[in-house]
Protein backbone atom coordinates (compact mmCIF):
# COMPACT_ATOMS: atom_id res chain seq x y z
CA UNK A 1 0.00 0.00 0.00
CA UNK A 2 2.90 2.16 0.71
CA UNK A 3 4.24 1.66 -2.32
CA UNK A 4 1.08 2.84 -4.29
CA UNK A 5 0.98 6.31 -2.32
CA UNK A 6 4.41 7.28 -3.13
CA UNK A 7 3.31 6.40 -6.87
CA UNK A 8 0.30 8.02 -6.79
CA UNK A 9 2.44 11.23 -6.05
CA UNK A 10 4.56 10.90 -8.72
CA UNK A 11 1.43 10.32 -10.89
CA UNK A 12 -0.18 13.37 -9.64
CA UNK A 13 3.64 15.30 -10.14
CA UNK A 14 3.55 13.81 -14.27
CA UNK A 15 -0.63 14.98 -14.54
CA UNK A 16 0.47 18.54 -13.35
CA UNK A 17 3.64 18.59 -15.83
CA UNK A 18 1.70 17.94 -18.78
CA UNK A 19 -0.75 20.69 -18.19
CA UNK A 20 1.91 22.57 -20.42
CA UNK A 21 2.03 22.62 -24.24
CA UNK A 22 5.23 20.27 -23.70
CA UNK A 23 4.56 18.05 -21.19
CA UNK A 24 6.30 14.61 -20.19
CA UNK A 25 4.05 11.26 -21.29
CA UNK A 26 3.91 8.97 -18.40
CA UNK A 27 6.36 6.21 -18.59
CA UNK A 28 8.13 3.64 -15.80
CA UNK A 29 11.60 5.43 -16.27
CA UNK A 30 10.02 8.65 -16.18
CA UNK A 31 8.39 7.70 -12.36
CA UNK A 32 12.45 6.49 -11.49
CA UNK A 33 13.72 10.20 -13.13
CA UNK A 34 11.12 12.15 -10.77
CA UNK A 35 11.89 9.78 -7.87
CA UNK A 36 15.59 11.41 -7.90
CA UNK A 37 14.92 15.19 -8.54
CA UNK A 38 11.47 14.74 -6.38
CA UNK A 39 11.32 13.50 -2.87
CA UNK A 40 7.65 11.74 -2.22
CA UNK A 41 6.74 15.11 -0.27
CA UNK A 42 8.05 17.24 -3.04
CA UNK A 43 6.35 15.41 -5.95
CA UNK A 44 3.14 15.85 -3.73
CA UNK A 45 3.43 19.55 -3.22
CA UNK A 46 4.68 20.64 -6.67
CA UNK A 47 1.91 18.95 -8.35
CA UNK A 48 -0.60 21.50 -6.25
CA UNK A 49 1.36 24.66 -7.81
CA UNK A 50 -0.66 26.69 -10.77
CA UNK A 51 1.35 27.10 -14.25
CA UNK A 52 1.12 30.51 -13.62
CA UNK A 53 3.97 32.73 -11.84
CA UNK A 54 3.02 32.49 -8.05
CA UNK A 55 4.38 33.83 -4.74
CA UNK A 56 5.13 31.94 -1.26
CA UNK A 57 1.76 33.40 -0.05
CA UNK A 58 -0.22 31.79 -2.48
CA UNK A 59 1.50 28.08 -2.23
CA UNK A 60 1.08 28.23 1.39
CA UNK A 61 -2.87 28.76 0.74
CA UNK A 62 -2.71 25.90 -1.70
CA UNK A 63 -0.47 23.28 0.94
CA UNK A 64 -2.39 24.65 4.07
CA UNK A 65 1.25 25.62 5.39
CA UNK A 66 2.64 28.34 7.18
CA UNK A 67 4.16 31.14 5.06
CA UNK A 68 7.38 30.96 5.92
CA UNK A 69 7.49 27.26 5.95
CA UNK A 70 6.53 27.33 2.24
CA UNK A 71 9.10 29.95 1.23
CA UNK A 72 11.59 27.94 2.12
CA UNK A 73 10.57 24.74 0.49
CA UNK A 74 10.52 26.76 -2.47
CA UNK A 75 13.95 28.22 -2.08
CA UNK A 76 14.99 24.53 -1.35
CA UNK A 77 13.42 23.74 -4.58
CA UNK A 78 14.86 26.36 -6.67
CA UNK A 79 18.42 25.87 -5.09
CA UNK A 80 18.14 22.74 -7.11
CA UNK A 81 16.98 23.88 -10.26
CA UNK A 82 13.11 22.27 -10.09
CA UNK A 83 11.49 25.79 -9.79
CA UNK A 84 12.41 28.88 -11.10
CA UNK A 85 11.95 32.32 -9.04
CA UNK A 86 12.36 35.52 -9.73
CA UNK A 87 12.15 39.49 -7.93
CA UNK A 88 10.53 41.25 -10.15
CA UNK A 89 10.77 45.12 -9.48
CA UNK A 90 9.97 45.78 -5.72
CA UNK A 91 7.61 43.08 -5.06
CA UNK A 92 7.54 39.59 -3.63
CA UNK A 93 9.44 36.96 -5.61
CA UNK A 94 7.47 34.95 -7.41
CA UNK A 95 8.28 31.23 -8.26
CA UNK A 96 7.04 28.76 -10.99
CA UNK A 97 7.40 25.50 -12.44
CA UNK A 98 9.41 25.17 -15.68
CA UNK A 99 8.66 22.36 -18.28
CA UNK A 100 10.62 19.28 -18.10
CA UNK A 101 12.71 20.79 -21.61
CA UNK A 102 13.83 23.54 -21.78
CA UNK A 103 13.81 23.49 -18.02
CA UNK A 104 14.40 21.49 -15.08
CA UNK A 105 15.68 18.09 -16.82
CA UNK A 106 18.45 20.25 -18.46
CA UNK A 107 19.37 22.23 -15.36
CA UNK A 108 19.59 18.97 -13.26
CA UNK A 109 22.78 18.13 -15.30
CA UNK A 110 24.12 21.77 -16.17
CA UNK A 111 26.34 21.42 -12.91
CA UNK A 112 28.24 19.23 -11.57
CA UNK A 113 26.39 17.88 -8.44
CA UNK A 114 27.26 15.06 -5.46
CA UNK A 115 23.48 15.61 -4.26
CA UNK A 116 22.19 13.39 -6.87
CA UNK A 117 23.49 10.26 -8.46
CA UNK A 118 24.03 11.88 -11.93
CA UNK A 119 25.17 9.07 -13.75
CA UNK A 120 22.13 6.92 -12.78
CA UNK A 121 19.73 10.21 -13.68
CA UNK A 122 21.95 10.23 -16.95
CA UNK A 123 21.11 6.69 -17.87
CA UNK A 124 17.49 6.95 -17.15
CA UNK A 125 17.08 10.05 -19.41
CA UNK A 126 19.18 8.18 -21.84
CA UNK A 127 16.66 5.65 -22.10
CA UNK A 128 13.88 8.43 -21.70
CA UNK A 129 14.96 10.46 -24.53
CA UNK A 130 16.91 8.40 -26.75
CA UNK A 131 15.44 4.42 -26.74
CA UNK A 132 12.06 5.52 -25.72
CA UNK A 133 10.12 7.68 -28.76
CA UNK A 134 7.32 8.82 -26.59
CA UNK A 135 9.04 11.99 -25.09
CA UNK A 136 10.70 12.89 -28.14
CA UNK A 137 7.85 13.08 -30.31
CA UNK A 138 5.57 14.64 -27.89
CA UNK A 139 8.28 17.55 -27.43
CA UNK A 140 9.64 17.93 -30.88
CA UNK A 141 6.49 16.58 -33.12
CA UNK A 142 3.35 17.59 -32.05
CA UNK A 143 1.79 20.64 -33.71
CA UNK A 144 3.00 23.51 -35.98
CA UNK A 145 4.70 25.02 -33.42
CA UNK A 146 8.71 24.05 -31.64
CA UNK A 147 9.98 25.43 -28.74
CA UNK A 148 13.01 25.92 -30.78
CA UNK A 149 14.90 27.43 -33.92
CA UNK A 150 18.20 26.93 -35.40
CA UNK A 151 20.48 30.11 -35.75
CA UNK A 152 22.75 30.45 -39.00
CA UNK A 153 25.95 30.75 -38.64
CA UNK A 154 26.77 34.63 -39.31
CA UNK A 155 30.04 34.35 -40.54
CA UNK A 156 29.06 32.08 -43.44
CA UNK A 157 26.75 34.32 -44.78
CA UNK A 158 27.47 36.72 -47.65
CA UNK A 159 27.15 40.51 -48.04
CA UNK A 160 23.72 40.33 -49.87
CA UNK A 161 22.55 37.63 -47.07
CA UNK A 162 23.23 39.85 -44.22
CA UNK A 163 20.95 42.57 -45.46
CA UNK A 164 18.06 39.75 -45.32
CA UNK A 165 18.99 38.73 -41.54
CA UNK A 166 16.81 40.45 -38.99
CA UNK A 167 18.28 40.93 -35.22
CA UNK A 168 16.18 38.74 -33.94
CA UNK A 169 17.79 35.71 -36.09
CA UNK A 170 21.26 36.87 -35.18
CA UNK A 171 22.59 34.82 -31.90
CA UNK A 172 25.50 37.39 -31.96
CA UNK A 173 22.26 40.23 -31.38
CA UNK A 174 20.94 37.77 -28.64
CA UNK A 175 24.31 38.22 -26.72
CA UNK A 176 24.41 41.77 -27.29
CA UNK A 177 20.98 42.71 -26.05
CA UNK A 178 20.59 40.47 -22.56
CA UNK A 179 20.92 41.74 -19.32
CA UNK A 180 21.77 38.90 -18.11
CA UNK A 181 24.53 36.10 -19.76
CA UNK A 182 25.42 32.75 -18.57
CA UNK A 183 27.03 29.93 -19.57
CA UNK A 184 26.12 26.18 -18.02
CA UNK A 185 27.56 22.27 -19.13
CA UNK A 186 26.37 21.05 -22.03
CA UNK A 187 23.13 18.97 -20.54
CA UNK A 188 23.55 16.51 -23.56
CA UNK A 189 27.30 16.09 -23.48
CA UNK A 190 27.28 15.58 -20.19
CA UNK A 191 24.22 13.27 -20.26
CA UNK A 192 26.06 10.94 -22.81
CA UNK A 193 29.72 11.26 -21.21
CA UNK A 194 27.93 9.38 -18.19
CA UNK A 195 27.32 6.71 -20.51
CA UNK A 196 30.68 6.99 -22.67
CA UNK A 197 28.85 8.37 -25.93
CA UNK A 198 29.92 11.79 -25.58
CA UNK A 199 32.05 13.83 -28.33
CA UNK A 200 34.82 15.78 -28.43
CA UNK A 201 32.81 19.25 -28.42
CA UNK A 202 33.45 21.59 -25.33
CA UNK A 203 30.68 21.05 -22.94
CA UNK A 204 31.08 24.24 -21.37
CA UNK A 205 29.72 26.27 -24.10
CA UNK A 206 25.59 25.88 -23.62
CA UNK A 207 24.54 30.15 -23.03
CA UNK A 208 21.44 31.25 -21.11
CA UNK A 209 19.89 34.91 -21.35
CA UNK A 210 18.05 37.19 -19.70
CA UNK A 211 15.54 36.35 -16.59
CA UNK A 212 16.59 32.57 -17.18
CA UNK A 213 20.20 33.54 -16.92
CA UNK A 214 19.93 35.82 -13.97
CA UNK A 215 18.14 32.95 -12.05
CA UNK A 216 20.78 29.91 -13.02
CA UNK A 217 23.59 32.86 -12.36
CA UNK A 218 22.28 33.29 -9.05
CA UNK A 219 21.55 29.56 -7.95
CA UNK A 220 25.22 28.85 -8.88
CA UNK A 221 23.90 26.65 -12.04
CA UNK A 222 25.30 28.61 -14.63
CA UNK A 223 28.27 30.93 -14.84
CA UNK A 224 27.64 34.97 -15.21
CA UNK A 225 29.62 36.13 -18.20
CA UNK A 226 29.98 39.40 -19.98
CA UNK A 227 29.23 39.65 -23.75
CA UNK A 228 32.85 39.69 -25.20
CA UNK A 229 33.16 36.33 -23.16
CA UNK A 230 29.53 35.17 -25.11
CA UNK A 231 30.64 36.16 -28.39
CA UNK A 232 34.06 34.20 -27.94
CA UNK A 233 31.99 31.50 -26.88
CA UNK A 234 29.93 31.33 -30.44
CA UNK A 235 33.25 31.55 -32.36
CA UNK A 236 34.83 28.65 -30.93
CA UNK A 237 31.18 26.50 -31.51
CA UNK A 238 31.27 27.34 -35.10
CA UNK A 239 35.04 26.45 -35.51
CA UNK A 240 33.29 23.40 -33.36
CA UNK A 241 30.95 23.03 -36.11
CA UNK A 242 28.30 23.15 -33.37
CA UNK A 243 24.78 24.30 -34.86
CA UNK A 244 23.51 27.56 -32.77
CA UNK A 245 19.85 26.35 -31.47
CA UNK A 246 17.93 28.52 -29.46
CA UNK A 247 14.56 29.73 -28.08
CA UNK A 248 11.79 29.82 -30.89
CA UNK A 249 10.55 33.33 -29.94
CA UNK A 250 12.13 37.00 -31.28
CA UNK A 251 12.07 38.74 -28.09
CA UNK A 252 13.96 38.18 -24.59
CA UNK A 253 15.56 34.93 -25.93
CA UNK A 254 16.49 32.61 -23.13
CA UNK A 255 18.45 30.56 -24.20
CA UNK A 256 20.71 29.58 -26.94
CA UNK A 257 22.39 25.92 -27.15
CA UNK A 258 25.54 25.07 -29.25
CA UNK A 259 24.59 21.44 -30.86
CA UNK A 260 26.02 18.70 -32.09
CA UNK A 261 25.05 15.94 -34.11
CA UNK A 262 25.41 13.10 -31.85
CA UNK A 263 24.38 14.41 -28.41
CA UNK A 264 22.29 16.89 -28.90
CA UNK A 265 18.37 15.92 -28.55
CA UNK A 266 17.17 18.60 -30.86
CA UNK A 267 19.49 17.60 -33.97
CA UNK A 268 18.47 14.03 -32.88
CA UNK A 269 15.39 14.67 -33.58
CA UNK A 270 15.86 16.80 -36.68
CA UNK A 271 17.46 13.62 -38.09
CA UNK A 272 15.35 10.63 -36.72
CA UNK A 273 11.85 12.71 -37.39
CA UNK A 274 12.85 15.36 -39.96
CA UNK A 275 9.33 14.79 -42.04
CA UNK A 276 7.83 16.12 -39.00
CA UNK A 277 9.88 18.92 -39.06
CA UNK A 278 10.42 18.95 -35.28
CA UNK A 279 13.20 22.09 -35.20
CA UNK A 280 12.69 25.34 -37.38
CA UNK A 281 15.02 26.21 -39.48
CA UNK A 282 16.47 29.26 -40.09
CA UNK A 283 15.47 31.38 -43.02
CA UNK A 284 18.17 30.10 -45.15
CA UNK A 285 18.87 26.84 -46.90
CA UNK A 286 21.83 25.53 -48.35
CA UNK A 287 22.83 25.21 -52.25
CA UNK A 288 25.98 23.39 -53.26
CA UNK A 289 27.38 23.67 -56.85
CA UNK A 290 27.41 20.16 -57.95
CA UNK A 291 29.57 21.20 -61.05
CA UNK A 292 31.94 22.39 -58.74
CA UNK A 293 32.19 20.23 -56.02
CA UNK A 294 35.08 17.71 -55.77
CA UNK A 295 33.28 14.95 -53.55
CA UNK A 296 35.49 15.31 -50.36
CA UNK A 297 32.36 14.42 -48.09
CA UNK A 298 33.68 17.24 -45.39
CA UNK A 299 30.32 19.04 -45.56
CA UNK A 300 28.43 15.48 -45.73
CA UNK A 301 31.05 15.00 -42.33
CA UNK A 302 30.12 18.33 -40.95
CA UNK A 303 26.13 18.30 -40.99
CA UNK A 304 24.15 17.19 -38.35
CA UNK A 305 21.42 16.02 -39.69
CA UNK A 306 22.40 14.22 -42.26
CA UNK A 307 20.65 16.53 -45.01
CA UNK A 308 24.17 15.65 -47.46
CA UNK A 309 25.44 12.74 -48.97
CA UNK A 310 27.64 11.39 -51.56
CA UNK A 311 26.12 10.24 -54.83
CA UNK A 312 27.44 9.61 -58.30
CA UNK A 313 28.55 12.53 -60.35
CA UNK A 314 27.56 10.75 -63.74
CA UNK A 315 30.92 11.81 -65.11
CA UNK A 316 31.48 8.85 -67.91
CA UNK A 317 35.28 10.59 -67.63
CA UNK A 318 35.39 9.69 -64.24
CA UNK A 319 33.00 6.71 -63.16
CA UNK A 320 34.23 6.37 -59.47
CA UNK A 321 33.98 10.69 -58.84
CA UNK A 322 30.73 11.77 -56.32
CA UNK A 323 29.56 15.01 -55.41
CA UNK A 324 27.72 16.31 -52.57
CA UNK A 325 23.89 16.58 -52.49
CA UNK A 326 21.08 18.24 -50.33
CA UNK A 327 18.15 17.02 -48.84
CA UNK A 328 16.27 20.40 -49.18
CA UNK A 329 13.64 19.51 -47.02
CA UNK A 330 15.41 18.21 -43.95
CA UNK A 331 17.65 21.08 -44.54
CA UNK A 332 18.41 23.46 -40.83
CA UNK A 333 19.65 26.33 -42.48
CA UNK A 334 22.65 26.30 -39.83
CA UNK A 335 25.58 26.56 -42.19
CA UNK A 336 27.47 24.34 -40.87
CA UNK A 337 28.29 22.39 -44.53
CA UNK A 338 29.30 26.30 -45.81
CA UNK A 339 32.06 26.70 -43.42
CA UNK A 340 32.97 22.72 -43.68
CA UNK A 341 33.56 23.49 -47.42
CA UNK A 342 37.16 23.62 -48.31
CA UNK A 343 36.54 24.56 -51.42
CA UNK A 344 33.85 27.17 -50.95
CA UNK A 345 31.60 25.38 -53.14
CA UNK A 346 28.59 25.74 -50.78
CA UNK A 347 26.24 28.63 -49.75
CA UNK A 348 23.38 29.86 -48.64
CA UNK A 349 19.94 31.55 -50.36
CA UNK A 350 17.11 32.54 -48.91
CA UNK A 351 14.15 30.48 -48.37
CA UNK A 352 11.13 31.26 -50.26
CA UNK A 353 8.72 31.50 -48.02
CA UNK A 354 9.93 33.39 -44.12
CA UNK A 355 9.65 31.20 -41.38
CA UNK A 356 7.65 32.88 -38.70
CA UNK A 357 8.68 33.03 -35.57
CA UNK A 358 6.39 33.88 -32.41
CA UNK A 359 6.93 37.61 -30.44
CA UNK A 360 7.69 36.28 -27.51
CA UNK A 361 7.61 32.94 -25.13
CA UNK A 362 4.14 34.03 -24.03
CA UNK A 363 2.64 34.10 -28.05
CA UNK A 364 4.87 30.79 -28.35
CA UNK A 365 2.90 29.19 -25.44
CA UNK A 366 -0.47 29.67 -26.69
CA UNK A 367 -0.03 28.89 -29.84
CA UNK A 368 1.52 25.93 -28.67
CA UNK A 369 -1.32 25.25 -26.42
CA UNK A 370 -3.93 25.25 -29.09
CA UNK A 371 -2.15 23.00 -31.80
CA UNK A 372 -1.82 20.71 -28.57
CA UNK A 373 -4.98 21.02 -27.01
CA UNK A 374 -3.81 21.94 -24.01
CA UNK A 375 -5.35 26.35 -24.06
CA UNK A 376 -7.52 25.26 -21.28
CA UNK A 377 -4.98 24.78 -18.83
CA UNK A 378 -3.05 28.12 -19.70
CA UNK A 379 -5.97 29.98 -18.87
CA UNK A 380 -7.76 28.02 -16.22
CA UNK A 381 -4.44 27.02 -14.27
CA UNK A 382 -6.27 27.12 -10.80
CA UNK A 383 -7.23 23.50 -11.15
CA UNK A 384 -8.77 22.79 -7.25
CA UNK A 385 -11.77 25.15 -7.71
CA UNK A 386 -15.20 23.19 -9.55
CA UNK A 387 -16.01 26.33 -11.56
CA UNK A 388 -12.35 26.32 -13.32
CA UNK A 389 -12.08 22.64 -13.94
CA UNK A 390 -16.05 22.64 -15.49
CA UNK A 391 -14.77 25.82 -17.60
CA UNK A 392 -11.52 24.02 -18.77
CA UNK A 393 -13.84 20.64 -19.82
CA UNK A 394 -15.62 22.86 -22.05
CA UNK A 395 -12.62 24.62 -23.64
CA UNK A 396 -11.21 21.10 -24.04
CA UNK A 397 -14.36 20.35 -26.10
CA UNK A 398 -13.64 23.24 -28.40
CA UNK A 399 -10.24 21.87 -28.94
CA UNK A 400 -11.19 18.76 -29.50
CA UNK A 401 -13.04 20.14 -32.50
CA UNK A 402 -12.06 18.27 -36.40
CA UNK A 403 -8.46 19.33 -36.76
CA UNK A 404 -9.25 21.61 -39.54
CA UNK A 405 -11.32 23.99 -37.04
CA UNK A 406 -8.35 23.57 -34.75
CA UNK A 407 -6.29 24.61 -37.45
CA UNK A 408 -8.37 28.02 -38.16
CA UNK A 409 -7.96 29.10 -34.57
CA UNK A 410 -4.12 28.62 -35.34
CA UNK A 411 -4.05 30.26 -37.46
CA UNK A 412 -6.19 33.52 -36.06
CA UNK A 413 -3.36 33.00 -32.98
CA UNK A 414 -0.80 33.28 -35.01
CA UNK A 415 -1.61 36.49 -36.31
CA UNK A 416 -0.67 39.80 -35.65
CA UNK A 417 -3.89 40.75 -33.83
CA UNK A 418 -2.35 38.64 -30.86
CA UNK A 419 1.03 40.46 -31.23
CA UNK A 420 -1.14 43.63 -30.34
CA UNK A 421 -2.99 41.86 -27.88
CA UNK A 422 -0.04 41.00 -26.33
CA UNK A 423 1.57 44.79 -26.68
CA UNK A 424 -1.44 46.14 -24.71
CA UNK A 425 -1.23 43.46 -21.97
CA UNK A 426 2.55 45.01 -21.16
CA UNK A 427 1.30 48.64 -20.63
Amino acid sequence: MAHLTVRAAYKNLTERINLYPQGAPPAETLYRILELLFSEVEAALVAQLPIRPFTAKKAARLWRKPEAEARNILDTLAGRGILVDSTPGNGPTVYFLPPPMAGFFEFSLMRIRSDIDQKLLAELFYQYLNVEEDFIKELFCNGETQMGRVFVHETALSTENSLHVLDYERASEIIHTAHHIGVGICYCRHKMEHLGRACAADQDICLTFNNTAAFLTRRGIARGIDAAEGLDLLQKARAQNLVQFGENNRRSVNFVCNCCGCCCEAMIAARRFGFLHPVHTSNFIACVDEAACSGCGKCVEACPVETLGLVTANDPKHAKKKVARLNRELCLGCAVCVAACPSGFISLESRPQRVITPLDSTHRAVVMAIERGKLQNLIFDVQAQWNHRAMAAILGVILRLPPLKQALASRQMKSRYLEFLLEKLKY
